[in-house]
C-alpha cells in the first residue's frame, strides 16, 4: 500500500532535518515544502498541526543560512 501524503511529507522532513546543513539546498527545502502543502489536502487535524510544525522548522533552518 502506498504511503499517504502526510507520511511522505513526514519522511521527507525527517530526512531533511537529519541532513548536514551544508548539504541542504533550496531545491531540497522546496521539495519538502511542496510535500507538506500536498499533504494538507488530506491531512487530519492532528496531522495538519504537525505539518505546521514542519513548516516552522523549515523556516527556522532557512534563517540559519
Amino acid at each position: 500500500m502506498a504511503k499517504n501524503l502526510f507520511e511522505q511529507a513526514k519522511e521527507m522532513m525527517n530526512n531533511f532535518a537529519n541532513t548536514n546543513q551544508n548539504q541542504q539546498s533550496e531545491q531540497n527545502q522546496q521539495a519538502v515544502r511542496n510535500a507538506i502543502q500536498a499533504a494538507y489536502n488530506e491531512a487530519t487535524p492532528e496531522e495538519k498541526s504537525q505539518l505546521q510544525q514542519f513548516e516552522q522548522q523549515l523556516d527556522e533552518k532557512g534563517r540559519l543560512h
